[in-house]
């Protein structure tokens, strides 16, 4: 066994950080998930059809999928996809989609910037995510959705990101109700970045304070007016895990309504699978947030 280093975030050495914030050292079959991913992405667009694609912004990748519901005037599931802020496509994230639209929702998947296109900066993607909620609020009625019924989830970075998104300020930063996010879901996300700027990820994000405070969602609980939903499995990191635990305690002493859910025996990629399932941990969750049980 290697000696312990110097401590860098409460009890760990930067071996233990690096490692608390690399899923891929919990999850060995962390290739095969991925892969499933898009083999059952793909098998869910030839039972629903390809989905209608939309721009929000003005560049290439600012498009989303919309995964549209069989009746009009239906709820709205925008989901975040993960990555480690690097990596991931929203046609590789389709696989919840036919639980929403068997269900009566529109299920909502945008592409956004990878960190390494945007200058190491998290705070563009903060912001295209922001803006793709923007725009589904402001044109729901062009795919019959309700703009008065949308919902965010988010898994890993992305849960991050979704974190982001219910902590907005949408009168200040967007012109829209302070409440246009009626209800969220983070599952295996990172709420307080000081320790995430501290591990082998500052290799490829440029953390500023700026940064730092600016996207941390559980320092911006007063914006938060959504009931939320939160999850992580017990195979993941332990440091991941009480992100999870950590933010749903501010939540309670902030007097925000907040449920949190343990995924037994589930490893970081596995857990998001449940949301395919009306039986599922997250599908039964989520159903029940948007009144669709």
């Amino acid at each position: 066994m290697s000696e312990k280093g110097p401590r860098v975030w409460r009890d760990l050495d930067q071996a233990e950080v690096d490692a608390a914030y690399d899923q891929a050292a919990w999850a060995p079959n962390r290739p095969q998930l991925v892969a499933r991913y898009a083999t059952n992405s793909e098998g869910v667009r030839a039972r629903l059809g390809a989905p209608q694609r939309f721009a929000y912004g003005p560049t290439p990748v600012e498009a989303l999928d919309l995964y549209a519901a069989r009746r009009s005037y239906a709820p709205i599931n925008v989901f975040i996809h993960g990555g480690a802020w690097r990596r991931g496509l929203a046609k590789n994230y389709a696989f919840p989609a036919e639980l929403f639209v068997r269900a009566g929702a529109h299920f909502v998947v945008p592409d956004f910037a990878a960190v390494q296109d945007v200058g190491a900066s998290l705070l563009p993607m903060a912001e295209q995510v922001r803006r793709a909620v923007a725009w589904v609020r402001r044109n729901a009625y062009r795919f019959g959705g309700d703009p008065e019924r949308i919902f965010v989830s988010g898994h890993s970075s992305g849960a991050h990101l979704a974190a982001v998104v219910l902590t907005t300020d949408w009168l200040k930063e967007l012109d829209l109700p302070a409440d246009t996010v009626k209800g969220g879901l983070c599952c295996s996300g990172m709420y307080d970045l000081a320790p995430v700027r501290l591990s082998a990820r500052n290799a490829y994000v440029a953390f500023t304070d700026e940064m730092e405070q600016a996207l941390s969602p559980q320092r911006h609980l007063d914006t938060l007016t959504a009931p939320l939903i939160l999850a992580y499995g017990t195979l993941e990191s332990p440091e991941f895990q009480r992100q999870g635990r950590d933010f749903a305690a501010a939540l309670r002493a902030a007097g925000k309504p907040v449920e949190l859910l343990v995924a037994d025996g589930y490893n970081h990629f596995e857990i998001i699978e449940t949301l395919t399932s009306p039986y599922g941990l997250l599908g039964r969750a989520v159903l029940e947030q948007m009144k669709l049980t």
